[in-house]
Parts: structure tokens; sequence; C-alpha cells
């Protein structure tokens, strides 16, 4: 594990490889799991905001279950709030393209300049997991078998997880915290190699 600040960083985050293949999984993360993408209440807020600007990127029964349900709803289980699920199980933000592959409609609407949201940082960390202690974050690896295809194209490219997510993370914590996660993974590394 890596220790910066307040946060311990999972061994796995820095030696394990991933790059999202969505012509293998199709996207499955957007329409597998029990409950929808962990949102904070200011993601909340801002989706309830920008709700009208993105319903043309979304399904037309994700819009009727957002207005039915709202743009969060509290999982018991997980005892967090999350994106609404149809009753298939997929993520109510969740479109498809014309090759029947998943994407958030979220990130569909700030791709084409719409909203300035990219989409939850939790969706946006993906693989990596946060959890919040009583003293410290832990970032780990949340190893799924839906996306054993991004893990073999990123051990082909050698991209550890820490690299893949750069932007989330750097979103989410800042650019000095990524620094020194980069540093202390090469020097992890470094250290494992000699071992």
């Amino acid at each position: 594990m890596i220790i910066i600040e307040d946060k311990i960083v999972g061994a796995d985050v820095v030696e394990k490889q991933f790059i999202c293949n969505l012509n293998a999984c199709k996207g499955a993360c957007c329409w597998e799991g029990d409950f929808g993408a962990p949102v904070t209440e200011e993601e909340t807020a801002k989706l309830e905001a920008i709700f009208p600007d993105l319903k043309p990127f979304l399904l037309p029964e994700g819009i009727a279950m957002i207005e039915k349900k709202g743009v969060a709803v509290f999982y018991k289980e997980p005892e967090e709030f999350g994106t609404p699920l149809l009753p298939s199980g997929a993520c109510a933000f969740m479109t498809k393209d014309e090759l029947g592959i998943s994407h958030c409609g979220i990130e569909q609407a700030y791709n084409k300049g719409i909203t300035d949201f990219k989409k939850p940082i939790s969706c946006h960390l993906y693989p990596i997991r946060v959890e919040k202690g009583a003293v410290y974050e832990t970032l780990n690896y949340d190893k799924w078998d839906i996306c054993s295809a991004a893990c073999t194209l990123g051990e082909e490219h050698q991209v550890p997880i820490y690299q893949f997510v750069k932007e989330a993370i750097i979103r989410k914590y800042g650019q000095d915290f990524y620094d020194q996660l980069d540093a202390a993974a090469k020097e992890y590394k470094h250290w494992s190699v000699i071992d």
C-alpha cells in the first residue's frame, strides 16, 4: 500500500494494468450490478440542474425513470445515494450507440459541449473504488469479471490502473496528489523489482 496525506492507495492500483475495452465488454458496467453509480450531494444537485440538457442523450425509459425516482436514489445495502436503475438493472443515464455499445448519457452530453459535468466521480475513477474511513480514505481496485478484457488490454500496453484513471484522480484530489502517487508508484515498482 501507499499512503499519501490521508489517503491509502491499495497495491493493486499501482501494480495491475487496465484500459477499458468497450468493443469487448460493450459497456457492461452501465447495465451490470446491483446498485446505481454512487453520487455525492454536490453531484446530485448538478444532475438535477442539467437534467433537461441531458434528455436528448438518454433513452426514453431512462428519462421516465429519472422523472419518477429523481436523479439519485438511496440504496440501503451500501447505505449511499446512487443513480437510479431501470428494471433491467441498467443505469437510467445509460444510452447505446449504433453498434449496441452502452455509454454514459451524461458523458455524451459533456463530449458535445452541452455540459461541463463529465459524469459522477465514482464512474470516472472506475475501476478504483473509494471508501471513507474515520481517518483515511482508501483507494482500491474493484476487480470485476466483466472487465477481464480491460485487464488484458492494459497488460498489453503496460498501463497501470492509476495512470488509466489519471484525469479522474486529478479531478478528485488535484495534480499534486497525482504527482505524489506517480512518484510513489515508480518507487514502489523499483523496490518490487529488487525484492
